[in-house]
């Protein structure tokens, strides 16, 4: 019995060391070989906005990194549930949630709403509203369903219609710091 499990163990082994010692042919394998062009890779992260230059750098390639108030989808999300409180808001995740709202304190019904951004840009298909509902009973009887209908496209539009006013407002602002730079040179 120890003789036939030491033959196994052997073989796993052997058939360890060659798969191993075969992974060099394969592409990509080793990252040494690979040509590194370090001026390409942070030209192309500022470029896609995933980097920043320290004491201004050369200000010609560089973005503007207003982060999370640049995007207007998301400032208009905030600020259509600004009378809610917030329970997730993760710019990077592209999702915000608040927590269980009720106007009156009494009231055994509250209301959260989720939105997931699908895109950047300004479009029906750009964000996904849920909104779900809470109804208390009894103090540990609970029911929560997803209601996600009239309110929810209210919402979705709310969000869109701001979003397109303020996405005017940035282009007026930024051609007319265009225009004022321009005018300087």
């Amino acid at each position: 019995m120890k003789l036939k499990t030491i033959q196994n163990n052997i073989i796993i082994i052997i058939f360890s060391i060659f798969f191993l010692g075969s992974c060099e042919s394969l592409p990509g394998a080793d990252a040494r070989k690979v040509p590194y062009d370090p001026k390409k890779r942070v030209q192309k992260n500022i470029e896609e906005g995933r980097g920043f230059r320290l004491m201004g750098g050369n200000k010609k390639n560089t973005g503007e990194f207003d982060f999370a108030s640049s995007n207007e989808l998301w400032r208009a999300s905030l600020d259509t549930l600004d009378f809610m409180p917030l329970a997730l808001a993760n710019y990077s995740g592209g999702i915000i949630v608040t927590d269980w709202y009720s106007d009156d304190t009494s009231s055994k019904e509250s209301v959260k709403i989720s939105i997931r951004f699908l895109s950047n840009e300004i479009r029906s298909d750009a964000i996904a509203v849920k909104v779900f509902y809470k109804n208390c009973s009894v103090e540990k009887s609970c029911k929560i369903s997803d209601k996600s209908g009239t309110l929810s496209a209210e919402l979705s539009k709310k969000i869109l219609n701001k979003a397109a006013i303020y996405e005017k407002q940035n282009k007026s602002k930024n051609k007319t710091k265009y225009i004022n730079e321009t005018l300087k040179d």
